[in-house]
């Protein structure tokens, strides 16, 4: 399974349109090669590079879902997929771009083909649906951007 985007290369810089400096759309994504025996699709965009600061953990969760059909190929730029939100850690329920407060942070698109689809409640955290999909993990695929503010 793969995870590209059509807006910059795996490990490349982030277009300032998907960022706080711009519009803050969610990039474009394909997907390749799901296995058919796949009953769903999540997907978390974090970013692991956040000052202990800021946040203990060093984590922020810019974008999470799950319950997406595994039959989806392409995420349209600016285009929300069809699936169930997770809270976000700017306490959103959507895509929220990045925005790092010190210097170039990565942000992996991280996409997850699960066995089964999940039960878990709109609005829960990343942590619950990590925990959700223990045991449902078929294969998974990441897109690591880059993006630092000026």
């Amino acid at each position: 399974m793969q995870i590209k985007s059509s807006a910059f290369e795996n490990n490349g810089s982030i277009p300032r349109q998907y960022t706080c400096q711009g519009e803050s759309l969610s990039p474009p994504l394909t997907i390749n090669d799901v296995p058919v025996e796949v009953k769903s699709l999540a997907l978390i965009m974090e970013d692991p590079d956040v000052p202990r600061s800021i946040r203990p953990d060093g984590m922020w969760d810019h974008w999470v879902i799950w319950n997406v059909d595994p039959k989806t190929v392409e995420i349209l730029e600016g285009i929300e997929p069809k699936g169930v939100y997770g809270q976000t850690t700017s306490n959103t329920q959507k895509y929220v771009g990045p925005c790092p407060p010190d210097r170039e942070h990565r942000y992996f698109f991280k996409l997850y083909a699960l066995d089964a689809k999940l039960t878990l409640t709109p609005g829960s955290s990343k942590r619950q649906l990590v925990s959700a999909m223990q045991g449902h993990i078929l294969t998974t695929a990441t897109l690591i951007g880059r993006y630092k503010k000026f």
